[in-house]
């Protein structure tokens, strides 16, 4: 049967656009369905240096350094007392100039991503709402093989759209993963973040100004994050327990300026500095899909999975999902086979990735842990944190760090993924 596209993807965030410019390079005939019209506000500012490699494949380079983007060389923690450790510089470690990347406002820089992939050849309808994906029974128990999109433009009555895959890059709404009840919160992770644009807040010189700075709050209790943006815009956000955060009966204004009372290392950065936006709230956002993909559908990107902000991975794990992904799905076309085991190959990779930055969220967490500490103890394993820190994850050997760190952090384990050949449970069946 003739199908409209060969691959539909959902949302045109960094992992949807990294997936499609892919696909449309191997000339694949794709569409992109974004709901919004861009550009639009979204957190999430800066990025691992690892990125810079999927930007070379994409073609995303030359924009990148054309932009005004604020250059980041390196990651700073600031403890509970204020004392500072010494920045992790990314380009000590390897002078190579991926190891400098960028500060980058999302609204712009997700714009930039989704021109990218309409240049690359991918049709791309924004203001376009994915409203349901069409499942249908397979012949086995196992989850249902997608087919298509129902899609909802202003106006226009809902059209059903055909495709040979279906990839959910929607994000923190993720369409498929509720739809099949394949979301896995982690139960150790029950986080929550106030967050905030502020203008005119102190910033460093020299190759620290556009450093992350990591500071934890004087009760040990939450830590902040402090991303310098262009045009005089620090990015500010708290990060703690989801009850102790979300159970103040109290505006998420009042809740911010609290928290930076409980800062003292921030107070004098934001003494002349003025809030330019709302106050968002997230909460409860660390979660994985039991499953990366079905026959017919890919999960990418948040849709996939997200781990807590503490090390800016988010976005360099939508791209590097994005990317691994691409290169499925077009051997997928290459041999005709669009079963859960062929679409799902590249599903162990990223979630192992992901568990080795989710080892080095909990050290973070554990009580009385220092990295600081930690390296003195432990110099020859310096190597290894900058390589997480910039999210080479990937690398034989990145891991040794954790052997030492085991004495002073627990790391409780996650839900592996699940087998293709796996059944699903009947009321799964029934709400498709």
């Amino acid at each position: 049967m003739k199908t409209d596209y060969d691959c539909i993807i959902i949302g045109g965030g960094p992992s949807g656009s990294t997936v499609a410019t892919l696909l449309a390079d191997a000339g694949r005939k794709v569409l992109v369905l974004e709901r919004t019209q861009f550009p639009r506000f979204h957190i999430g500012e800066s990025l691992m240096p690892e990125t810079y490699w999927v930007f070379k494949r994409l073609g995303m380079l030359p924009k990148m350094y054309a932009s005004h983007f604020v250059r980041k060389h390196s990651v700073q923690f600031v403890s509970a007392s204020g004392r500072e450790s010494q920045p992790f510089y990314f380009e000590d470690m390897n002078p190579h100039e991926c190891s400098v990347t960028w500060q980058v406002v999302r609204s712009e820089f997700d714009e930039m991503l989704l021109d990218n992939a309409a240049e690359h050849g991918a049709e791309v309808w924004e203001n376009a709402s994915a409203t349901d994906v069409v499942f249908e029974p397979t012949e086995t128990d196992d989850y249902p093989r997608a087919t298509g999109v129902v899609v909802k433009r202003g106006d226009q009555p809902p059209v059903t759209l055909s495709a040979k895959v279906v990839i959910d890059a929607t994000g923190l709404s993720s369409l498929i993963q509720r739809k099949l009840d394949l979301k896995r919160p982690d139960p150790n992770l029950h986080k929550a973040a106030y967050f905030a644009h502020y203008k005119g807040a102190q910033r460093d010189s020299g190759r620290d100004e556009g450093a992350t700075l990591v500071l934890t709050t004087k009760t040990s209790d939450g830590w902040f994050w402090y991303i310098p943006l262009p045009d005089d815009i620090i990015s500010v956000g708290v990060v703690g327990a989801i009850d102790r955060l979300t159970g103040r009966k109290a505006p998420p204004e009042q809740v911010l300026e609290e928290e930076i009372a409980n800062c003292p290392a921030l107070i004098p950065r934001l003494a002349n500095a003025t809030r330019v936006s709302q106050v968002h709230v997230l909460s409860d956002f660390s979660y994985r899909s039991k499953r990366c993909a079905g026959e017919g559908w890919v999960l990418v990107g948040d849709a996939f999975g997200f781990l807590d902000p503490m090390y800016s991975s988010g976005v360099f794990l939508a791209l590097k999902s994005g990317e691994l992904a691409a290169d499925t799905i077009n051997a997928a076309f290459d041999n005709n086979d669009f079963s859960a085991a062929a679409l799902g190959k590249w599903g162990p990779s990223l979630a192992d990735g992901m568990q080795s930055i989710r080892q080095l969220v909990y050290a973070f967490y554990t009580p009385g842990f220092s990295f600081g500490k930690f390296v003195r103890e432990f110099p020859n394993f310096k190597r290894n944190i900058v390589e997480l820190l910039i999210g080479d994850v990937f690398k034989p050997g990145v891991n040794d760090v954790f052997n030492p760190m085991q004495a002073q952090v627990k790391i409780p384990s996650f839900t592996p993924l699940e087998d293709p050949a796996g059944k699903v449970p009947a009321a799964v069946m029934q709400r498709v």
